[in-house]
């Protein structure tokens, strides 16, 4: 039975955002200190015993934090009008980012968590 390999990092940012539609305190303005754990995996190490290079790969999400950090993110694409700024679309949004930098015949970014507190988290993961 063939093996496969995982790795993670984990990146943190600040933003605010309301929930258009939401009946409650959501629907205001408020803000949340993120984290987001990132996934890849993959059943071939390169030529040196990696999967993914932790170095590649954590400049990848840094560009991508940097974009939501400290932002309102009602006010960032896609989350303008096309998708409301839930953990759920924010998870996806990260992942469909980093995949399309990150992904080879070798490696896949497959899942991403991202908590809105310590004890709230949306997960988005493809096959």
């Amino acid at each position: 039975m063939p093996g496969q390999f995982e790795v993670m990092i984990e990146r943190n940012f600040s933003s605010a955002h309301q929930l258009r539609g939401y009946r409650g305190k959501c629907e205001n303005l408020h803000g949340h200190n993120y984290k987001i754990e990132i996934y890849a995996r993959g059943r071939e190490l390169n030529n040196i015993g990696l999967l993914v290079d932790f170095v590649e790969l954590k400049q990848a999400a840094d560009d991508l934090v940097t974009y939501l950090d400290h932002k309102n993110l009602n006010e960032l694409a896609p989350f303008v009008v096309e998708q409301n700024p839930s953990a759920e679309n924010v998870a996806r949004f990260v992942l469909e980012k980093l995949a399309a930098k990150i992904n080879d015949e070798r490696v896949q970014i497959y899942k991403v968590r991202c908590f809105e507190t310590p004890t709230s988290v949306a997960t988005y993961s493809v096959e």
